[in-house]
């Protein structure tokens, strides 16, 4: 464990995968109830929009789901991506995989400023998809760049991810097709790097500041690649009776008897109510009888 999930791991969100797809349900419901598509301008990642006091777009730009096909491949694609987000969580743990989407994140808001620094710089009009735009203020500017930051390309990082962390596992290609998750991931990276390659630089910015959490996984990760999920487990279990080998621990539940070492994500406080120097874990901090002496 490092220093830094020593200290910040409490914090870290769990089951954070279903609380992004509960922001994708919203975003969707908002672009079925917006048919103008107003509202849906002041939550994209506009910089230009934040540098003016706009600075809930900082966050609310992760409403703004990825395109779909009708309500079926929508539910089946926020199904997907809350399954094998929940199956990286179990298997890197809560704070990891913390890390891994806020750092996605983190570089998509820091790829639109640097997006802007360079418009500003080198692009006097802007070009989108094959159309030159002539717009009048920078606020029309960037309020059409911000459309190309969204969350697409984060989830297209998260299942490169799964790909990488299992890639023997099997998903029904069209419902009929059994095919191994690495090759769906091969697949996927061709697909990134042609649209890489072929779009403009504003397409460039958005795909490589979403997907560049992913090479920085790749790169601190490589000596795990020839692991499968039931190696990482072994060897966190392993890791984990070692510690417990040596008897020494610093909480346990006085209810279930549960220490650090058997749960390390579970967090424990003493009870000011009991008399005595009891602790619970928080399972049973608010459940407990409370002990009192007799007078």
């Amino acid at each position: 464990m490092s220093p830094f999930e020593r200290k910040f791991g409490k914090y870290a969100i769990r089951n954070l995968s279903f609380v992004l797809v509960m922001c994708y349900a919203v975003g969707y419901l908002l672009q079925m109830f917006d048919r103008s598509g107003l509202l849906i301008t002041y939550l994209t990642l506009n910089p230009y929009a934040i540098l003016h006091g706009q600075i809930w777009r900082l966050v609310t730009w992760v409403l703004i789901p990825p395109s779909s096909g009708g309500l079926f491949f929508t539910l089946l694609m926020l199904y997907f991506y809350c399954s094998i987000g929940t199956s990286l969580e179990r298997t890197w743990g809560t704070y990891r995989y913390n890390v891994y989407l806020f750092q996605g994140m983190l570089f998509t808001i820091a790829g639109s400023f640097l997006l802007m620094g360079y418009c500003y710089l080198f692009q006097p009009e802007i070009s989108l998809m094959g159309a030159v735009l002539t717009v009048d203020t920078p606020r029309e500017y960037f309020t059409v760049i911000a459309m190309m930051f969204s969350t697409y390309y984060i989830n297209m990082s998260i299942f490169l991810a799964y790909a990488a962390t299992f890639p023997d596992a099997q998903v029904l290609l069209m419902f009929i097709i059994p095919i191994r998750v690495k090759w769906l991931g091969v697949i996927y990276a061709v697909m990134l790097l042609f649209q890489f390659l072929g779009s403009n630089v504003y397409g460039k910015f958005a795909i490589g500041a979403s997907l560049l959490n992913f090479v920085v996984f790749f790169l601190t990760s490589r000596n795990m690649m020839h692991l499968n999920p039931k190696q990482i487990h072994r060897r966190q279990e392993f890791k984990r009776e070692v510690r417990r080998s040596t008897g020494i621990t610093k909480h346990k539940c006085a209810i279930c008897g549960r220490t650090e070492v058997d749960s390390p994500q579970m967090q424990f406080r003493f009870c000011s109510k009991c008399d005595g120097n009891y602790e619970y874990c928080e399972e049973h901090l608010y459940t407990h009888t409370h002990i009192k002496r007799p007078n």
